[in-house]
């Protein structure tokens, strides 16, 4: 990629190379917490893939889990693994290495496995969402409407749907920039922050990318705000205390995952849109991208019977 020699920046113009790579400034840069910080991403992020694969081998491995929830709940595991594996190893990377550096093309590598894998995360738990709706208030007629081949759509319409915000994210940063040191108050490639070192005017690419935001995530937040004002009512409806009770425990589980994420999520990204400290918007990122995907396990699997009854059996069959 190309750039002039010259752009317009808050200073004086000055001669451009062309941009071969940024600096991730990490969570610290003292070298006696790199240890730790190693150690804490790589514990992590082993316990977010074991969580992850055994909730997938659980479903895969037990016949009477394969109903349109677990499928969701199976495709929802990949994705979280796929979220934060785009992230997690160039970290442990670059502490491992002692470096901080990223290539361009890594940076828009990451920046697509990220809002490909994240934005998937919003539709699947929209979805989720949507199957507690009809399992609910249309207890008669679930079977028909959410049949497998309705299923497999949905899933394949929402990566699709991914993949194009992915790659609309990484045109508009291709798009931009850059002056000479870079210096990335992060761990990971993001599109906000990325935009803020940009040398080019970014006032349309910024509204562009708040507006396609907007969409994208209004879309499946209306999504599941729908449904719950739907099932909430049916569920005090139910005459059976046994019937409420593992309604709630199911759909407080998702609740639970939805709010974690979007709330991390909301941490994030208005942190790059008003005045914040750059750590507390550092750890912020931690949250949203590695500690949101080791829970999503631990919230499905605690107080489910189906999923602890099906990983007792995976288990004990692997020892």
């Amino acid at each position: 990629i190309f750039f002039p020699k010259r752009c317009l920046c808050n200073m004086e113009p000055q001669n451009l190379t062309r941009i071969s790579e940024f600096l991730l400034l990490g969570l610290s840069e003292d070298p006696e917490l790199q240890p730790l910080l190693f150690g804490m991403f790589m514990s992590m992020y082993l316990v977010t893939i074991a969580g992850n694969l055994l909730i997938i081998l659980a479903v895969i491995s037990n016949p009477h889990m394969h109903t349109p929830m677990y499928f969701f709940l199976s495709n929802l595991s990949l994705a979280d693994i796929g979220f934060t594996s785009s992230t997690v190893p160039k970290v442990l990377m670059n502490i491992h290495s002692h470096q901080r550096d990223i290539s361009y093309a890594g940076c828009l590598i990451q920046l697509a496995f990220l809002y490909l894998f994240g934005y998937l995360d919003s539709l699947l738990l929209m979805v989720m969402a949507c199957d507690r709706f009809v399992a609910i208030c249309h207890p008669l007629h679930y079977p028909v409407i959410m049949n497998p081949r309705l299923c497999g759509v949905l899933v394949l319409v929402s990566i699709f749907i991914s993949f194009f915000d992915s790659q609309l994210h990484c045109i508009m940063v291709s798009q931009l920039m850059f002056c000479t040191d870079v210096e990335i108050p992060s761990f990971f490639c993001d599109s906000p922050q990325l935009f803020s070192f940009a040398c080019s005017d970014t006032s349309t690419n910024t509204i562009l990318i708040y507006l396609v935001g907007a969409i994208f995530g209004g879309v499946p937040i209306s999504g599941i705000l729908f449904s719950y004002t739907r099932i909430v009512p049916s569920i005090l409806r139910v005459p059976s205390s046994g019937g409420k009770s593992k309604a709630f425990v199911i759909c407080g589980s998702h609740l639970s995952v939805v709010c974690l994420f979007y709330g991390t999520a909301a941490g994030v990204y208005l942190s790059s849109a008003v005045s914040h400290p750059v750590r507390m918007g550092a750890v912020a990122s931690v949250m949203f991208t590695v500690v949101t995907p080791m829970l999503n396990p631990f919230i499905y699997s605690l107080r489910n019977t189906d999923i602890k009854r099906a990983l007792q059996r995976l288990l004990s069959r692997m020892s």
